[in-house]
């Protein structure tokens, strides 16, 4: 069961993307123009969409895929055109709003508004939590890797903040920002610790690839884990 402190970062996230930021993330994510600042964070998320979805299997047909912190829904839609049963989730369901009203005609995903630990989702093939836990310390990331392999066959794929100085000098920095382009609190991890709470919390697991984007003001690093 994860912690309190879980709950209360989560809680934070549903009140930023609904009350504050659902504006801003819908520009974002969209052709829209944005500022320099928020043009390189696109860009990197961007990027580091393209590598989750690389390191998954080509052909997905049939496979069950969880979109844990699915935000505006490009993976969840990337994922269900290579023939993926897509179940996708968010917290903020004014980011599940745009993501449904984006979505093409022709795939199928089963959009949802809540917890991606949430038991009622059932098993998966693989999970793909992009930028979602980003926002936690590394031992609640750590706590929720651990429960979502309790229900996944293949691999979790996700991201979280590297501990860098420059990093911490951005987000610093960032504060001197514009409102609308500030992210929401994002918590540097440090990869040698968030890999040693993993081994211990999955000892039978293998922690496969890992790759890190950086893109001016948006830093983010993907790691596989692959429950036994």
């Amino acid at each position: 069961m994860t912690s309190p402190t879980y709950a209360l970062y989560r809680s934070r996230l549903e009140t930023y993307f609904d009350r504050t930021a659902a504006d801003q993330w819908e520009q974002l994510t969209s052709d829209a123009p944005v500022s320099r600042v928020r043009a390189t964070v696109r860009a990197g998320r961007d990027r580091m969409r393209q590598t989750l979805l690389s390191w998954l299997p080509r052909d997905l047909a049939g496979a069950r895929i969880l979109d844990a912190g699915c935000g505006t829904g490009a993976l969840a839609v990337a994922a269900a055109r290579r023939g993926a049963q897509v179940v996708a989730i968010d917290v903020a369901g004014s980011l599940v709003e745009i993501a449904r009203n984006r979505a093409p005609s022709d795939v199928t995903i089963d959009w949802r508004v809540g917890d991606m630990l949430a038991p009622d989702l059932g098993r998966f093939d693989h999970v793909v939590a992009m930028d979602s836990l980003i926002h936690y310390p590394a031992f609640e990331t750590a706590d929720v890797v651990r429960e979502l392999a309790e229900r996944t066959g293949g691999s979790i794929l996700f991201t979280f903040a590297p501990s860098t100085p420059a990093l911490r000098l951005m987000h610093a920095a960032g504060k001197l920002f514009p409102r609308a382009d500030r992210s929401p609190a994002i918590v540097p991890v440090q990869s040698r610790l968030l890999r040693a709470l993993i081994h211990g919390a999955l000892p039978s697991a293998r922690i496969g690839r890992q790759q890190r984007i950086a893109s001016g003001f948006y830093t983010s690093e993907a790691i596989e884990v692959r429950p036994a």
